[in-house]
């Protein structure tokens, strides 16, 4: 069964004139900002606060972060009119316990504000990862550096104007998918939602973010079935104790052929250099 999306993208940047110290005006590009109201079967849900690269798939994946929904299968299509901000998800046959599932709400830690519902430390015993011995479900320090190349080299609206968060979805060190937005919460709900829409298994892949390795970034790599995560970034003690709960593979402060292993040593298949001789 087929979702219908809209493909309502909008501009990534604005370019604003300045005045720098000297006192000259020039002009830089700054990233776009805007607000998203999302409406399931014309209830309110939640407003988003995003960059607006796909927005569709921002909306497909929070619902299946959220929990909110169980399978693609009940979407019928995802409408987004930039117009009235607003995107309008229709089911086919509603979503079950809709109050009940949207009555707590957590304001999480994410850059310009997360929200997600419910208890997240909620199902976490559901949540089974590939073992290390499964193909594709560990990382050695070879793949970790191509990995880190492929992001320093890839085209974003951070190089252009900054103050926007980058997540990316590997298969080793191929990248699959990049995407930036305001919130790191959004760029992997974004992530998220491509998965779900296209069938796409976590099991053989790496999640990279360029944010910190919150519980809500962990939990959520977990829900789409990631074993490996790494971050340009540091952890927070959540994060790290739901990691060690789960067997998750943490990777923080990762640039150039710098790297700390916080968890999952077992999912890591480490080839240090040689010291470097003594000056």
């Amino acid at each position: 069964m087929t979702v219908r999306l809209t493909q309502a993208s909008a501009p990534l940047m604005q370019t604003i004139a300045v005045r720098d110290e000297f006192g000259a005006q020039r002009e830089i590009a700054i990233p776009a900002e805007r607000a998203l109201t999302v409406f399931v079967d014309k209830r309110e849900l939640v407003t988003l606060m995003t960059l607006g690269a796909a927005p569709e798939l921002l909306v497909l994946g929070y619902l299946r972060n959220q929990r909110l929904v169980d399978g693609v299968g009940q979407i019928e299509s995802v409408t987004v009119d930039w117009e009235v901000q607003a995107a309008a998800v229709a089911t086919y046959g509603g979503v079950e316990r809709f109050e009940e599932k949207t009555a707590k709400r957590v304001v999480t830690t994410g850059c310009g504000q997360g929200t997600v519902f419910g208890d997240m430390m909620a199902d976490l015993d559901r949540i089974v990862l590939p073992p290390p011995t499964e193909p594709g479900a560990r990382l050695s320090q070879a793949t970790l550096y191509g990995l880190l190349d492929a992001v320093r080299r890839q085209e974003s609206t951070y190089k252009s104007a900054g103050s926007v968060h980058g997540c990316a979805l590997f298969r080793q060190d191929e990248l699959l998918m990049f995407v930036e937005d305001v919130g790191r919460h959004n760029a992997i709900d974004t992530i998220a939602g491509w998965m779900w829409l296209h069938g796409v298994e976590g099991g053989d892949k790496i999640f990279y973010t360029t944010g910190r390795l919150t519980s809500e970034m962990v939990i959520k790599s977990a829900q789409m079935g990631v074993p490996v995560i790494v971050s340009r970034s540091g952890i927070t003690q959540m994060g790290y104790e739901v990691a060690r709960q789960l067997g998750l593979a943490l990777f923080g402060r990762a640039t150039n052929r710098h790297f700390i292993c916080y968890t999952g040593f077992e999912r890591f298949d480490a080839q240090p250099e040689p010291p470097r001789p003594a000056p």
